[in-house]
């Protein structure tokens, strides 16, 4: 076992279609946990988990009531590997700022060829754009050998 290095995790989380498990707080108080498509951003030396929810979603409402979060990203396969990342998630509805993360995120898990298809289908009123600004990471490599 060893702990991945900043360049490490992050290649790790955007391996492939991995999914992130994104943990957050319901209004009273129980957790609730639900896979999401993202992409990473950096802007100077911090980075971000970018993704889209509904802002009628129990995620939408519960970001907004509270930012903070929590996201899982593993592989299933021995000898085993897994990154946790907790953040404060802004929340925005600028359909401008919101097109080219969907575009990212869409060509991502579902292929550049239609990448700017689900652009457009998710960046439309009613959609949020979650930056969520991490402030912690554990990150954990060949966790069975």
């Amino acid at each position: 076992m060893h702990t991945m290095s900043r360049d490490e995790w992050r290649e790790f989380v955007m391996s492939g279609g991995r999914t992130g498990k994104l943990a957050i707080v319901r209004a009273d108080g129980s957790p609730h946990v639900v896979p999401i498509w993202f992409v990473l951003d950096t802007v100077g030396d911090q980075d971000y988990v970018i993704f889209n929810t509904g802002e009628n979603t129990l995620k939408g409402k519960a970001l907004r009531r509270d930012g903070r979060f929590s996201m899982c990203v593993d592989d299933e396969a021995p000898p085993f590997s897994f990154v946790t990342i907790s953040g404060v998630a802004e929340v925005s509805e600028d359909l401008d700022e919101m097109l080219p993360w969907s575009t990212k995120i869409g060509g991502r898990y579902m292929g550049e060829d239609v990448a700017e298809q689900f652009g457009k289908r998710n960046a439309v009123k009613g959609e949020l754009l979650i930056r969520g600004r991490i402030t912690k990471v554990v990150a954990q490599a060949a966790i069975a050998d």
